[in-house]
């Protein structure tokens, strides 16, 4: 009884005139966000938060949450159409959900990705209203040590999922581990692999690199490609609705994706990104129908799946900042900015000191998702149409796109060259059949990785049995050394090869 009093509070505040109008236009400048390659949340609500000096609480946190889960959705319509990812969360998305484009079938993935998205939000909500206070006791639980046993296993996981050779995939992670090196060193200050160029001293970021391998990489290697051979889409488009077939394969996926994705939006450190790799992962390794589309050449589940999981974990990730004051990604991190700004002490007394506030915010997301679905759906048409702009125009306006998107990150021009760089490497990947996926989760994980790794030794004083005398991190090397001998046994191995080679 005491959740439906708490929710009929929510929906009090959130149903205001006020709180809905804040609401919209935060799903629809997020839904922007995600669409405009390079442009993410993060960077919108900083320039956005000196504006919310003049709002209510309430109604801010709901517009920023709106702008949030509407960038998770707009991010996933440029993975699928021009295979460049918005948000990192969206960057196994891109993987079947561009070669359905190709096939003429964006919009099957593209209506595939906003039902998931929506029926994950709605499952989210729910979860955090009934178990954000038990739930916030296994966040608890995780010490440096067991976070980094658990990026250990999604470091793993990306190598499982990555179609091909296990050997370039492990040199993918590799790569992204080292370019995440480049920084400055957390704890002596001290400026790391930097060459005496100031603007690596706060590191790469992750627009450069997605930019350059995923977006200009595809446009340099279609432009190697002879002029009848270089649409970036077929002609045919066979329809903007999932077949009967469709969404048969893809609701379970979409279930699965939901409760990974619950689970793990709740660790601070990525949860939704690890999600939507483990949702992915997950998919591969169950068998399908026969005869369906392989993984990689066009698979809706590779759509489904992994877009719930991270709209599942980007609601779930809302837990430990309302309940402990954690912020587990830098968009939570601005969120806590926004609430000590009005004067709100984040964590455990939200919930009993502003119980409106707590409340609103978890009944307006799923008013958010309605709203999400309500303005995508119709406008899958519209995205359609791009399927029509013949690549000599395309690539000019998707290279334009990129270049102001990366720019506006920081100003500098720097940062438009160092993903021209990356668009050669990219190309280089594509040339010698190397996927970009686990580069980029490897570059993302790394800081994460060390971080934890050097606190857990220091907190255990080099003792580098930590990792295995504590049953949670212990368990979970476990399950990561399970992975690889399972991937490794001859006859996984002969029907992994087989799976993934080239057609």
């Amino acid at each position: 009884m005491d959740l439906l009093h708490n929710l009929g509070i929510g929906f009090g505040v959130a149903f205001t005139f006020q709180n809905l109008l804040y609401a919209f236009f935060g799903c629809v400048l997020g839904t922007l966000i995600g669409v405009l390659p390079g442009l993410g949340p993060v960077a919108t609500i900083a320039m956005l938060l000196p504006s919310i000096y003049a709002l209510d609480a309430t109604p801010a946190l709901i517009m920023l949450a709106g702008i949030y889960y509407g960038a998770q959705y707009g991010g996933s319509t440029t993975a699928i159409l021009i295979n460049v990812p918005g948000e990192s969360s969206s960057v196994v998305t891109a993987i079947d959900g561009y070669a359905m484009a190709r096939q003429g079938r964006a919009g099957a993935a593209l209506a595939a990705a906003g039902l998931g998205s929506f029926f994950a939000g709605c499952v989210g909500t729910i979860i955090i209203a009934a178990f954000a206070p038990p739930l916030t006791e296994l966040a608890f639980k995780f010490g440096p040590a067991e976070y980094f046993s658990l990026m250990v296993v999604g470091l793993i996981g990306a190598v499982v999922l990555a179609s091909g050779s296990l050997l370039k995939a492990i040199s993918m992670i590799i790569l992204g581990l080292l370019l995440a090196q480049i920084n400055t060193d957390v704890i002596s200050g001290t400026a790391r692999y930097s060459f005496d160029i100031p603007e690596l001293t706060d590191g790469i970021g992750f627009v450069v690199i997605a930019m350059g391998v995923f977006g200009f990489g595809e446009i340099i290697s279609n432009l190697g490609q002879p002029a009848e051979h270089r649409e970036v889409f077929t002609k045919d488009v066979k329809g903007l609705w999932p077949t009967k077939q469709d969404f048969k394969d893809a609701w379970p996926a979409v279930v699965r994706g939901t409760a990974l994705g619950s689970i793990l939006g709740i660790l601070p450190g990525g949860g939704a990104l690890l999600a939507s790799f483990a949702s992915y992962s997950v998919e591969k390794k169950l068998p399908g129908r026969p005869g369906q589309i392989p993984f990689g050449k066009g698979n809706i589940r590779g759509v489904a799946g992994p877009e719930s999981a991270n709209n599942a974990g980007a609601q779930t990730s809302f837990i430990p900042m309302l309940t402990l004051g954690i912020p587990p990604n830098a968009v939570m991190a601005l969120m806590v900015g926004a609430m000590t700004i009005k004067g709100i002490q984040p964590g455990p007394q939200v919930m009993t000191s502003n119980p409106e506030l707590f409340w609103g915010l978890i009944a307006s997301m799923w008013v958010g998702n309605a709203m999400l679905v309500i303005l995508n759906l119709p406008l899958i048409g519209i995205w359609i149409k791009l399927l029509t702009v013949p690549y000599r125009y395309l690539f000019p306006a998707i290279t334009l796109f990129c270049c102001i998107g990366v720019y506006t990150l920081n100003n500098n021009t720097f940062d438009v060259y160092l993903t021209a760089l990356f668009a050669l490497i990219g190309y280089a990947f594509y040339k010698l059949s190397c996927e970009g996926a686990p580069l980029l989760l490897g570059f993302i994980l790394g800081p994460m990785m060390e971080e934890n790794l050097r606190r857990a030794l220091l907190l255990s004083r080099g003792d580098w049995s930590t990792f295995v005398t504590r049953p949670l991190s212990a368990g979970l090397l476990a399950a990561a050394a399970l992975m690889i001998v399972v991937v490794l046994m001859p006859s996984i191995s002969k029907k992994r090869e087989d799976a993934f080679q080239d057609e």
